[in-house]
């Protein structure tokens, strides 16, 4: 009880604002400006971020009057980071239970699971994240109990309690192994779920109140079938797992057959394979960056060039970290995007070249998701969320030296930073018996 008494305060000192702060209105000139969508870096830009919008980014932009102007001395200054596939937020300690609301195996609701309540913004991940960059990210429940979890949301880092940005911002599937595992065992028998479930919703769609719900024992309850509804309307995305070639193609057969549909695909380790494919039906992908050793499976034809491949062939590919820590670690998506560059380089492999791959991590996953209007870039009208860079962003020495979201400049210090401080260099008694000398 003491030590869960200690890390309860520990816990609850970690600094957080109570309530968003007033956006700033702020200038950053003298910039290495990216604007993240895949063009190239500018020299000497200014981007000018007014009520929590951007208003103006590039060359020769003219500074309002009033307007805090900070001069970024030649530094990288980028969009924020924006985290392609996590469960950042919804976890704390995966295996505690009471910290742990990724999924609910006993549930008889799945589709319907709206994870937005869940979102805690002390979740100790929120400060490390934004401490490297990282200014939004895409959270999806996990699956149990059926090929579906829930619906997911798109949340901000920002230092306050209102986390979620975006809240019901699409649904999410297993399909695949994990999708057999949850029908009944087979591959067949998930695809024949999500048949039924797409023409229950359908149903359900056309005529809400003639819908026969049969409780805890229907293969789609009610609202279940309320919940896919914007899914059959193609109202809502569809983050779908799937990892092996051959599964991607059964899927897009549905989308063939279901055009409507906006299919998402998160991992896709075999997707080079079928490129030409994703990229005629139009699926983007949030893949894993440098899967090259198979797992399971269905990603015996994982490689590193995955990704390059990919969008040589004319897939929209963003970065995600399923099965890769997802709760805790998106700040490890700028190493896989400089690691995605270096591949450039290597004789035989396929890479992306740095602006490709710094949109990989910004306007990429924003767009997949239909939010690239308002997060991922620096284009005009989009969320006021700047990180200036000791320098460049996919190099592993590389700090974040100022984060702005939504125009509010965020606190950098976290927990692990504080207990660097504290015990770089121990003094005499004034430390636990552990370190003393």
């Amino acid at each position: 009880m003491k030590r869960l008494l200690l890390l309860t305060a520990a816990f609850l000192a970690t600094p957080m604002t109570l309530a968003p702060a007033a956006a700033q209105s702020v200038a950053i000139t003298n910039a290495k400006l990216v604007i993240g969508d895949g063009s190239a870096p500018i020299e000497g830009g200014t981007v000018v971020v007014r009520n929590g919008k951007v208003v103006a980014a590039g060359a020769g932009v003219a500074v309002p009057a009033g307007v805090e102007v900070i001069d970024a001395g030649g530094k990288w200054v980028t969009p924020g980071i924006v985290a392609g596939f996590t469960r950042m937020g919804i976890i704390e300690v995966d295996g505690v239970s009471q910290t742990n609301d990724s999924g609910a195996s006993g549930s008889p609701f799945h589709a319907a699971i709206d994870i937005s309540p869940a979102v805690n913004p002390k979740t100790s991940s929120i400060a490390l994240n934004r401490a490297e960059g990282v200014t939004r990210a895409i959270v999806a429940p996990e699956s149990r109990g059926s090929i579906f979890a829930g619906m997911g949301a798109v949340i901000d880092l920002g230092s306050d309690a209102d986390p979620v940005s975006t809240p019901r911002a699409f649904q999410y599937m297993e399909y695949g192994e994990g999708g057999a595992r949850a029908a009944g065992g087979s591959r067949p028998a998930a695809l024949v779920m999500f048949k039924n479930a797409l023409f229950q919703a359908r149903a359900y769609a056309r005529n809400p109140g003639s819908y026969a719900d049969q409780g805890k024992d229907a293969l789609l309850t009610r609202a279940d079938a309320e919940a896919l509804q914007p899914v059959v309307t193609g109202k809502m995305p569809l983050l779908i797992h799937v990892e092996r070639a051959s599964d991607m193609m059964a899927l897009i057969d549905i989308k063939k057959a279901m055009p409507e549909l906006r299919m998402i695909f998160v991992g896709a380790s075999e997707g080079w394979m079928v490129a030409a494919q994703l990229a005629a039906a139009k699926v983007p992908v949030l893949a894993s960056a440098l899967n090259d050793l198979p797992e399971s499976f269905e990603s015996l034809a994982a490689t590193q060039s995955n990704v390059g491949r990919m969008k040589a062939a004319g897939v929209s590919v963003g970065i995600g970290t399923i099965n890769d820590n997802e709760a805790r670690q998106a700040r490890l998506e700028k190493q896989y995007a400089g690691n995605l560059v270096a591949l450039t380089k290597v004789p035989g492999a396929t890479g992306l070249d740095w602006n490709a791959a710094f949109a990989a991590i910004s306007s990429v996953p924003a767009e997949a998701v239909g939010l690239g209007g308002q997060i991922g870039s620096l284009r005009p009208g989009r969320a006021g969320d700047v990180v200036i860079w000791s320098g460049d962003p996919l190099e592993l020495d590389t700090a974040a030296l100022s984060v702005w979201i939504d125009g509010v400049k965020q606190p950098l210090a976290t927990r692990q930073g504080q207990l660097l401080k504290r015990y770089m260099t121990p003094q005499e008694g004034a430390l636990p018996k552990a370190y003393e000398r």
